[in-house]
């Protein structure tokens, strides 16, 4: 049986539902990921990068997505 390929990008949408705040606060915190990274603005953050600034496990956000 196949398994569905893990993603490995995040959207606001996804950390809406990881944190429980809004899009807008969810769409901000990503943003602020890319300023300390030094990200444009078309650059993805990746689960890897969003769980090392949140402090959150991988493991557990993934179950998120």
């Amino acid at each position: 049986m196949k398994t569905a390929p893990k993603r490995i990008c995040i959207y606001p949408k996804d950390v809406q539902c990881i944190t429980g705040k809004s899009y807008r606060q969810s769409a901000r915190l990503l943003q602020k990921i890319k300023e300390e990274l030094n990200k444009s603005q078309s650059n993805l953050v990746s689960v890897e990068e969003f769980c090392h600034f949140t402090g959150l496990k991988q493991q557990i956000v993934e179950e998120f997505l």
